[in-house]
This record gives structure tokens, sequence and C-alpha cells, in this order.
């Protein structure tokens, strides 16, 4: 078996080549399926969340002169399920679709379309029952919850390994950059790998991106890192009581709070605190809604009602909920359930840099800001399939005709500049600590055990 080396400087460039092409071999080894997974499951959430919603809030009526009374169509929500608890109103996005009520009974969470015309239920369904949340949950966390969150952020962080080797290879030195960034005229596996190269150039910053504002939502990097230190100050709400609650709490099943606010506390009802919301009337559903709209809470918004003697209505936009296409009218406001004063007020504006970041970074994600976003990230999922496609089908090229072998790269005997090697590898370690895991645990593998194994070692070679 050998290794193609043509247009490879000599010395210590093509030895650095070969040490490259071998970790972004063993690399994607481990990436490749769950990139497969992550770009599938991607782009078939981006599409169902664009032809039919998230949660049923597509469901067409037909419009009329005004609606009722938001109390009166919460009403017909909780009639038709048994036992049920009103607990979340989310208005509708556009006058010809039907209003969204969550009614909670017996641990089960219902989701109940009404005509907001004439107040009459047009249909219910289990809420984070459909296609969408089936995508949703592999490409959060594999459905295996903590295991599954923990491969999906060391895949997520060992492609960064991947697509810094990948660039050092594919960078032009000799061609140019005319074959750097479009293919050549070949044939069999030289065509397939400058069809790799040139895919992985072009989309490697925006997927370094996807990458990253994916990781802040993991649970290591993001939870423990970048999250912690880039909440809003809840200290920023004088005197106002605090909850032993966090926004996260408002999460269900999926990622619904904005990422800036997650660990922030809540508020709590029962004080005099805060400035005056709701006066003159009591505060029910529809004079929380009249607050909503008076406040600027146009087209689509959702009201989660007060749990428990503490509990405070909130009522939010945010593009974590899909609510509009505009990162920056997020808006969250707390209500004080017994004097109906204004609580808290967040908005794009008041959260840290980071949490500015991810606000309009989750939107690019999630390709919720129009039809365009969503075009754009199912030609970066496509991208990413073929990348993944494109490199087992070289490999299946260059396969050994030994049956038994995995044929990687060769790592040169005297590596240079190896100081340098170890810093960069520190580094990552030290930035993406599952990635520095995995790569310490590929090492000590390689050192400890495939060392004493000839064998084994002849067979991953």
């Amino acid at each position: 078996m050998t290794f193609p080396t043509d247009a490879l400087p000599d010395g210590t460039a093509n030895k650095l080549y070969f040490a490259a092409w071998r970790w972004h071999f063993y690399a994607g080894l481990f990436v490749i399926p769950f990139l497969t997974v992550l770009a599938f499951t991607g782009m078939m959430m981006l599409w169902i969340a664009w032809l039919d919603g998230r949660d049923g809030e597509r469901t067409a009526v037909v419009p009329q002169d005004s609606p009722t009374p938001v109390s009166q169509q919460a009403d017909a929500a909780v009639a038709v399920v048994p036992e049920g608890v009103l607990k979340q109103y989310v208005a509708p996005r556009t006058h010809d679709v039907a209003a969204l009520f969550r009614v909670d009974s017996q641990g089960d969470a219902i989701m109940v379309a009404v005509d907001p015309f004439t107040a009459q239920v047009i249909e219910t369904f289990p809420r984070r029952a459909g296609w969408y949340d089936f995508f949703d949950g592999i490409h959060s966390d594999l459905m295996l919850g903590v295991t599954g969150d923990r491969f999906l952020e060391t895949a997520a962080s060992l492609t960064l390994v991947l697509i810094a080797t990948g660039l050092y290879m594919w960078w032009p030195r000799e061609a140019g950059w005319r074959a750097a960034l479009l293919p050549t005229v070949a044939r069999g596996r030289s065509l397939w790998k400058s069809l790799h190269g040139v895919v992985g150039i072009w989309i490697s910053v925006i997927l370094v991106f996807f990458l990253v504002s994916g990781l802040a939502w993991a649970g290591i990097w993001g939870g423990k890192i970048v999250q912690a230190w880039s909440q809003f100050p809840a200290e920023k709400w004088d005197a106002v009581p605090l909850s032993d609650d966090t926004h996260a709490n408002m999460n269900q099943a999926r990622r619904e709070v904005p990422w800036a606010l997650e660990l922030t506390p809540m508020p709590a009802s029962g004080s005099d605190a805060g400035v005056a919301g709701i006066t003159g009337t009591v505060v029910t559903i529809d004079s929380v809604d009249a607050l909503a709209r008076a406040l600027g809470f146009d087209a689509r918004y959702q009201m989660n009602l007060p749990s428990g003697d503490t509990g405070v209505w909130t009522l939010s936009r945010d593009l974590m909920s899909t609510d509009s296409t505009d990162p920056m009218s997020d808006r969250t406001v707390h209500v004080d359930q017994y004097s109906g004063n204004i609580l808290a007020d967040v908005r794009y504006e008041d959260y840290s840099l980071a949490g500015k970041a991810m606000a309009v970074g989750i939107a690019l994600h999630m390709g919720t800001l129009g039809l365009w976003s969503v075009l754009a990230n199912t030609l970066v999922c496509l991208s990413v399939l073929f990348l993944c496609v494109s490199s087992v089908v070289m490999w299946w090229k260059r396969r050994p005709t030994r049956a038994g072998r995995l044929a990687a790269p060769p790592m040169p005997k005297e590596m240079p500049v190896w100081q340098g090697a170890v810093l960069v590898g520190l580094g990552v370690s030290m930035a993406f600590p599952m990635a520095g895991l995995a790569l310490l645990t590929a090492l000590a593998v390689d050192m400890f055990v495939l060392s004493k194994l000839p064998k084994l070692r002849h067979s991953l070679t």
C-alpha cells in the first residue's frame, strides 16, 4: 500500500503534511458518523419548521372582523382536556392561523389549536411529540441524554481539529489558489479529492461558526465555561425579589428561553416592587394580553402563566421559540401576578456581548431568518453530507488490498517542530475540554496499548 505524495514539498513540510493527514484521518473516523447525523437531522428540522411549524402554529383559520377575548379562547382550550390546567398562550403569527394553548393534565402537556375568531377548538395534540421534536432529540443529544450530549460535544470539538488539518493540507502552495478554490478536471480518486478539498475550503469558516454556536449549547464548553460567564445579571433588577427558579426551568423538552437568560434567576411575585404595568383593573389573561400589546408585542408572542404563589406572568418573544425573524427583537417581560407591576423587562440590548452574539448566532444556526436562511443552511447541510460521503469514497478507492488493515496515513518517524504541535494540542485541550480529552485518550492508547500490541497496531495503520 502506497500513499500519494505528488505535489508535496520535501523535508519538514512533507512530514508535517503526513502528520496532519494522519490526525485528519483518525479525527474523521470518529467525527463522520456524528456529522452525518447532525447535518441530516438539522436539514429535516429546517424544512419541518418552515413548512409546517414546530408546534402546529401554522394551522389555518378563516380571518374575520375581530378575535374573541383570549380568556374565551382559553376556556375553550381547557374544556377539551379533562382536568386540564392552562399553562401557556401562544398568540397567532398572522391573522389566518390558529392561536395555541398549552394545557397540562396528569403530567402530560397538550397543545390545543383554537380559532381566535370563533373560539372553536380545531385540534389537540401532545406537546413536543411531532417530527420536528423527533429530529431535534437526535440532533441535541442522540436521545441519550447527558451521554449523547458528551458524544456530540466531543465530535464537534474534534471537527475543529478536522477543519484545521484539512485546511493545512489543502492550502495552496505551488498549485495556486485556483486549484484550491475550483475543482480540477480529473478522474477517479483525484476528482473526489479535488471536490472534497474545494467544498471543504469554501465552507470551512461557515462550518466553524456552526460548530461554535452549537457547542455553546453543549454541557461542558457551553454550560460550564461560556454560558456561565455570559448571563444577564439579575442585580440590574433593582429591589425586585428573586425566586429560587431560573429561566431555564421554563424550557420544556427543547430550548425555548434565550441563551443569555437561562441561568438568570426569575423574579418573584408578592411585593410592591416594579413599575406600573396593569392599572385600574384586575390581573387576568385578558389584561395581561392587553399589556403585552401595549408594550409592543405584536403578532406572535408567548404568555406563560404564573406557577405557584410566587410565580410571574412572563411575556416573551425570542428566536429560540421562532417567534420572529429578527434576533434583535428579543424581549422578555415579567409581571407580578398580584399587583400587575412589571418586575423585569429584558431586551436584546441588555444582553452581554456573548449573549448578543448567541442571539444572532442561534438565528443563523437554526435558519429562522426567513426563507433565504433556510436555503443557505440547507446548502451547508448538503455540503457537510458530501464531505462525509466523499471522504469514505476516497478511503475506499485507496483501501489496502489485504483485508484487516485500516490504512491510516503513516506518521513520520522524525517529527519536526514537535514542540509547536504539543502547544497547539494544549491550546485545543484548554479551549475545548472534550476535544482535549479525546486527543489525550488517542495518544495514551497509541503509546501504552498499540505500542505493546504490534499486530493490532499494524491493523490500524
